[in-house]
């Protein structure tokens, strides 16, 4: 899904000589100049769990753990984050909203979630539309009956396709581009939290600004980088929860 690619970037961004930032992780994808990596080694005792435990005793002031796997790692997660730390990880969930009820199932308790969250975000890759042989046709009655009343205000009937030719070895997509949902912890959105709303409750709360990844994905159709298809196919086992 490219995620490693995102938090690589997020990293690179926050690189300061002056901060140390330190990764554990399974496992190290490539190398960050400047920042401190470390591999989990099962075999040697070296999981999430420990290798947080181990980085929190150097000090560091942002850290990257790979995935959250379990409810001990969940914890040290949290707890780190409530002492300063800048915490970065992964979640295996749908949608960037279900993240909250996955940690809960996992052992973390609501109130804390909601106070050391910052923000959540969830990605999809999808195919880019080849640049060379792109054309605007009909959107296709079957596709029609798929998009919402707002996804059809955005097309006006026609979309973009790839027709086909040698730079995209006549497929009519050439690379890959990003559908993201982000959502931003507000104030609301922390009471919810430690409320343990359900997830569809807390798509309410994050209210009109809140874009999810099949929306994202529209818009990018809309503007020719890839196919209604492809968002529709990429973002399809996602819960739809926009009453449309």
């Amino acid at each position: 899904s490219g995620k490693t690619t995102t938090l690589y970037a997020a990293l690179s961004k926050l690189y300061d000589p002056r901060k140390k930032i330190i990764t554990i992780e399974d496992p190290v994808e490539y190398e960050l100049s400047g920042i401190n990596q470390i591999p989990v080694n099962p075999k040697r005792g070296l999981t999430f769990a420990s290798g947080l435990r181990s980085i929190l005793r150097q000090d560091p002031d942002v850290i990257f753990v790979g995935e959250i796997r379990d409810a001990e790692t969940v914890d040290i997660a949290i707890r780190s984050a409530l002492t300063g730390h800048l915490i970065f990880s992964t979640l295996h969930t749908n949608d960037a909203l279900s993240s909250v009820g996955r940690m809960i199932d996992m052992g973390a308790e609501p109130y804390l979630v909601a106070s050391v969250l910052e923000g959540l975000l969830a990605q999809r890759l999808g195919r880019r539309v080849c640049s060379q042989c792109r054309v605007e046709r009909a959107i296709s009655e079957d596709t029609e009956h798929r998009l919402t009343p707002d996804e059809h205000a955005l097309f006006n009937g026609n979309a973009f396709i790839g027709a086909g030719c040698e730079k995209c070895n006549r497929s009519g997509f050439h690379g890959r581009l990003g559908f993201f949902e982000l959502a931003r912890i507000s104030a609301a959105m922390r009471n919810a939290i430690s409320r343990s709303l359900p997830t569809m409750e807390l798509r309410g709360v994050a209210g009109a600004d809140f874009v999810t990844m099949r929306t994202d994905g529209m818009f990018k159709a809309a503007k020719g980088m890839t196919t209604i298809e492809e968002v529709l196919r990429a973002t399809q086992d996602v819960e739809d929860f926009s009453g449309n």
